[in-house]
Order: structure tokens, then C-alpha cells, then sequence
């Protein structure tokens, strides 16, 4: 049977004031008929969208211009304008679930967005927003337009209020006034940890605990990429975080982790730690089976096996065919010798040296023998 024209579409009964008996429809056939009417009907007199109920059109005015948000966590500070996101947020943050598992790296997610998201990003590679001011691609158009807003136009719209520190993001302000000012850390694991680590690099001896990691290892080691480009000079990074690290102490010169035992300063909670429990305490946990030399960091022993027992020299000069074990040194060979720089200048004369250690040297020898004499 056809609808009278002017058919009644669902969430608009009350409007039209007819009910699906005086048609001669049954409940079946009027549910079919208005649950597929795609039009919009009640549109926002604040912005171009468009609704097709009316309920739905409050909703957006009361969460979008008003800003009201009445649902608020009673663990957090946070505030969402939706039941069901206060109960996303509970689920996920507070209780730890994660019930979106990446069939390709088995990293897990409370969202399917986020899910759907990591997935296209990570291993379809699809970054479809490109920076018009830099080379940099994003996911999201969300994601870009954050990018232009703190990294282009350098804006820092939130400020803490018990200090003078600014941010661009919220919730890296929300981060620093919990952790800083009110000192918390919520999240105790529960885990009895047997350091178990099922995924090993096959092409090195680093093992990890979870596959995504060795993805992301594999792929920024091994395969040398470095998605993250600073924008205020031209050093790329593998990890993001490697990125806001090197900008905030680098171009920034932020070092808010002065060492109370010496004069150093770092820009990084990590390393003043390790720097306190390698240099002061004298720890070296990590010890090479082949010598009986330690070390303090497991990286400075995985880096001693490969160029002193393995004798690997993997950084190989272009200008000329010299071979290096670690990165730094070639740097510093094509700093010195090809570039012809020489930054460290004696105090006692005219001579200038590519390398502190060389300078100090040529002081021992030249001068503190003349002083002896």
C-alpha cells in the first residue's frame, strides 16, 4: 500500500499529528515506511548543519554552541556532554578496557575509531591532509588543523594557572596540572611482571613484548623512517614523542630536571634519572658475556658487542672510504675532516681543534708542561 503524500517520517509523528491506524496502515508497515526517509528537516540557525529530528537538533545546540557538558566523571575532572561518552570514557580510561584488537600488530583500543583509525594510518599508510606550509600529511583533518595551530601559528591557548606554563593542547595541560601540581599517578599496574618478551628482531638481538613494538622498532631502525619533521630546522624523527622532546630542550632550551649533585641539567624526567643512577650511584646493570665490561644503559651494551666483539661498522662516509661504528663518529669525521670545522679553540693560544678530547689533550701536553717547567 503507498503512503498518502506528505508521509509521516519518523520523530515527526507529533508534528503531523496522524497516527498510523487513521491511514489504514499497520504498526509494521508504518515502521518500514518512515525508518528509510533520509531527509533533514530542522537545520541549526547557528551553523549549516542539518537534522532529521528535532531531538537531535537540541542535542547539537545544547553541546556545540552552548557548551554545555552535564555529564562529569566523579575518578577525573573530565566532563562530556553525553551519557554515553562519560561511559565510553569510564570503560576505557578508569576500567582499561580494550575490546579493539589490530588483527595485524595486535595493538588494542577502547574505540573502534581509534582502531579504524591506527589502521589506516599505520598500515595502509594513508595520510590524505597534507600541511600547505609544510611537507607533513595527517589522517585526520582534525589532526592537521591542530598541526597549523600549534606548530604554524605557534598557539599555546592553555594556560596553567598555579604556574606560567602554556599549551597547546588541553589535555597536555590537564596532564601537567595532574602530575605536576597534584602530584598523581592513578595508574598502579596489577600485573606480576616475568618480563616475558615473545617477539625478537631477526636482525638484531633487541626482543619485545608486544608485536606492535617490534613493528614500529623494525620499521624505524631497521628501515630508517622518520615521519616526524621538525618544522623549525630539518631533523626527523622516528617516534613523536622523540620530536616534542627534541623541540622543547633543543629550540625551546627547556631543561627543568637540574641534577642536585652536579650542575647538569636535563630536558627529560628519563634522563635525569638515568643520569643520576649511572653517574651517581654508580650502577651499571648490563654486562657483556664476552668481556667484563658494564654499562649503565642496555643500549650502550648492545652498541659495545656490535662494534668492538662483532667489529660492525655500519656508517660508511660517502666523501671518502671511511667506515664508522656508531653514527656520531662519522658525523664528527665529516664535521672535522671534510667540513674543516674546528669549534674548540685553546685559551692559552692560537690553535684550534675538531674535537674537545684533542684539545684537552694538546692542554696537557703543550701547556701544563710549560707551567711544570
Amino acid at each position: 500500500m503507498q503512503a498518502p503524500s506528505g508521509s509521516i517520517r519518523l520523530g515527526k509523528v507529533r508534528d503531523a499529528m496522524v497516527s498510523y491506524c487513521s491511514l489504514g496502515l499497520s504498526e509494521v508497515d508504518f515502521l518500514a515506511l518512515t525508518m528509510h526517509d533520509d531527509s533533514k528537516d530542522y537545520a541549526c540557525d547557528k551553523c549549516e548543519k542539518k537534522f532529521g529530528y528535532r531531538s537531535n537538533l537540541k542535542k547539537h545546540q545544547k553541546t556545540i554552541h552552548e557548551g554545555r557538558k552535564d555529564y562529569a566523571c566523579d575518578k577525573c575532572e573530565r566532563k562530556f556532554s553525553e551519557k554515553s561518552q562519560l561511559r565510553l570514557h569510564q570503560s576505557t580510561v578508569h576500567e582499561g578496557h580494550k575490546d579493539f584488537t589490530c588483527h595485524k600488530c595486535e595493538k588494542k583500543f577502547g574505540f573502534k575509531s581509534a582502531l579504524l583509525y591506527h589502521q589506516k594510518t599505520m598500515h595502509e599508510d594513508c595520510t590524505d591532509h597534507a600541511c600547505n606550509e609544510c611537507k607533513k600529511k595527517f589522517g585526520s583533518k582534525s589532526d592537521l588543523l591542530k598541526h597549523r595551530r600549534t606548530v604554524h601559528e605557534g598557539r599555546k591557548d592553555f594556560a596553567c594557572e598555579q604556574c606560567e606554563r602554556k599549551f597547546g593542547q588541553k589535555w597536555y595541560l590537564l596532564l601537567h596540572q595532574k602530575t605536576v601540581h597534584e602530584g598523581c599517578k592513578d595508574y598502579a599496574c596489577d600485573k606480576l611482571h616475568e618480563s616475558r618478551k615473545d617477539y625478537p628482531c631477526n636482525k638484531c638481538e633487541k626482543k619485545f613484548g608486544l608485536k606492535h613494538q617490534l613493528l614500529r622498532h623494525q620499521m624505524t631502525v631497521h628501515e630508517g623512517r622518520k615521519d616526524y619533521t621538525c618544522d623549525k630546522c630539518e631533523k626527523k624523527f622516528g617516534h613523536k614523542w622523540s620530536l616534542l622532546l627534541h623541540i622543547t630542550t633543543v629550540h625551546e632550551g627547556r631543561k627543568d630536571y637540574p641534577c642536585d649533585k652536579c650542575e647538569k641539567k636535563f630536558g627529560h624526567k628519563s634522563i635525569w634519572l638515568g643520569h643520576q643512577r649511572t653517574v651517581h650511584e654508580g650502577c651499571k646493570d648490563y654486562a657483556c658475556n664476552k668481556c667484563e665490561k658494564k654499562f649503565g644503559h642496555q643500549s650502550n651494551l648492545i652498541r659495545h658487542r656490535k662494534t668492538v666483539h662483532e667489529n660492525r661498522k655500519d656508517y660508511a662516509c660517502d666523501l671518502c672510504k671511511r667506515k664508522f661504528g656508531q653514527k656520531s663518529g662519522l658525523l664528527k669525521h665529516q664535521k672535522t675532516i671534510h667540513e674543516s670545522l674546528n669549534d674548540y679553540a685553546c685559551d692559552k693560544c692560537e690553535k684550534k681543534f675538531g674535537e674537545r678530547s684533542n684539545l684537552i689533550k694538546h692542554q696537557k701536553a703543550v701547556h701544563d708542561k710549560h707551567e711544570e717547567i
